[in-house]
């Protein structure tokens, strides 16, 4: 296995896109798949990557969905665990004003239930990236005791770790949230942060000042991940500006996960950080131009015709 995560899935009840207001003023939704390391996996897994999937799901309709989807992506689903009883999580996405809403029921899922018992270790030994996020950590204590088992097994074993703080302000204190997400850079190889949680972690304000700060930290690569404005890329002293990808967007959901899953699958495919990178900008553009999170992911052969056809020139070193 090229990719093992570990998170919390959910189902997504997507407004039509020609509704607009608060989620009693939809009509229909479109039921869809979300969950940040669920999407990351898709993503990377359409990318090119072995992935696997370590989490808690309810033995409801909504998990078997789940466990459809990713049998149909081709996602490894050895250490899913089908909790008798279990609720799985879901969540719908409304719009107002230009900006996505999410509403979530996803309290006393079965994925906060995740403890460092069910981390098989040697999976996490065998597998080349272990990928993580702030959200796993936020969803329980137990869960985040089990992210940190799971990292210290990395570790110990020599594979590489990617950590997302995807931070959500509506599940945990900001105090925990930012000493839990500042150790949990302390451990992993591969950061992927974006501005507003840089700024949060670090206090610096100044996109290159915040890579900075979280270089120091000890990831030997950190991508700053600045929407519109593309990302910034530090690895082995050097700084890399990762031009956008312009496109029409239309929903916004998921793309952060995209850019995740496509540049570790580029990178374990031996691209370099800032090729990987810019590729991965380019999916995360594209996975906007559709409703979703999950469904606009383009698969590599699609992500590689855009490629192909884009003129925009390639990441500039900065001194």
């Amino acid at each position: 296995m090229d990719i093992l995560a570990m998170g919390e899935p959910l189902l997504e009840f997507n407004a039509r896109p020609e509704a607009r207001g608060p989620v009693g003023a939809a009509e229909s939704f479109t039921v869809g798949y979300g969950g940040d390391t669920s999407n990351f996996l898709v993503a990377a897994r359409r990318s090119g990557a072995r992935t696997g999937y370590l989490t808690r799901i309810g033995d409801d309709e909504f998990g078997g969905a789940l466990v459809d989807l990713w049998q149909r992506e081709g996602v490894d689903t050895r250490h899913v665990a089908r909790e008798a009883g279990g609720r799985t999580g879901i969540y719908f996405i409304s719009r107002s004003q230009g900006q996505s809403r999410f509403t979530y029921y996803r309290a006393d899922s079965p994925a906060t239930r995740l403890t460092p018992g069910d981390v098989p270790e040697d999976a996490v030994a065998e597998a080349r990236l272990l990928h993580l996020t702030g959200i796993t950590q936020a969803i329980s204590t137990s869960a985040c005791d089990a992210a940190f088992h799971a990292m210290g097994v990395a570790r110990s074993s020599g594979t590489l770790i990617s950590y997302d703080p995807n931070y959500r302000a509506a599940l945990w204190p900001v105090e925990r949230a930012r000493a839990v997400m500042l150790r949990s850079l302390e451990s992993c190889d591969i950061a992927l942060p974006n501005l507003s949680e840089g700024r949060m972690l670090t206090g610096a304000d100044e996109p290159e000042d915040v890579l900075d700060a979280l270089v120091r930290r000890g990831p030997s690569i950190v991508v700053l991940k600045m929407g519109e404005d593309g990302a910034l890329l530090s690895h082995r002293g050097e700084t890399f500006r990762i031009a956008p990808h312009v496109v029409e967007a239309v929903d916004p959901s998921g793309a952060g996960d995209t850019f995740d899953g496509t540049f570790a699958a580029r990178l374990l495919d031996g691209e370099k950080p800032p090729q990987a990178a810019r590729h991965a900008a380019v999916a995360a553009a594209l996975t906007t131009t559709g409703a979703g999170a999950v469904l606009p992911i383009p698969s590599r052969a699609a992500l590689d015709a855009v490629l192909s056809a884009d003129r925009e020139q390639p990441p500039v070193m900065e001194s």
